[in-house]
């Protein structure tokens, strides 16, 4: 696929299936982006669980935060990454194994080799876009 420009049908089709966020840098900081997109998307319907080593077992916007991906005990239907590219191979490895339906990459997030392995593995991939900004601009 490509990802500089999507099918006008691919983030809303995305979006609607949708229910289980996990957000990979979520900050319990009130002015960082992963706050404010954690805080609109469960506004907006979503579960959103954070993942964050360094915020671990304290609670974001009402939910506990988890050290990793593989920490979270539920199905994840996304993973939101609020990372530096060169931390989205790993991230990736990790939405694979836990069987997510979608890697979103944050505004400024791109990872090309790792795409590929997320498609090739049956997962939808999202990059250098924002699901908050997404979900205002397909919900008209």
């Amino acid at each position: 696929m490509r990802h500089d420009q999507y099918p006008d049908s691919y983030i809303p089709n995305i979006l609607a299936g949708t229910r289980v966020i996990a957000l990979v840098g979520a900050s319990p900081k009130p002015s960082r982006d992963s706050y404010e997109v954690m805080q609109f998307m469960q506004r907006h319907g979503y579960r959103v669980i954070p993942v964050n080593p360094q915020a671990a077992g304290t609670t974001i916007l009402g939910e506990t935060c988890v050290t990793a991906l593989a920490d979270i005990a539920e199905p994840v239907d996304m993973v939101d990454v609020f990372r530096k590219s060169d931390a989205v191979p790993e991230i990736v490895d990790a939405a694979i194994a836990i069987g997510a339906k979608t890697i979103w990459l944050q505004l400024g997030v791109v990872h090309a080799e790792a795409a590929r392995r997320a498609e090739a593995a049956g997962i939808a991939v999202v990059m250098d876009r924002c699901p908050k900004i997404e979900l205002l601009r397909t919900a008209g």
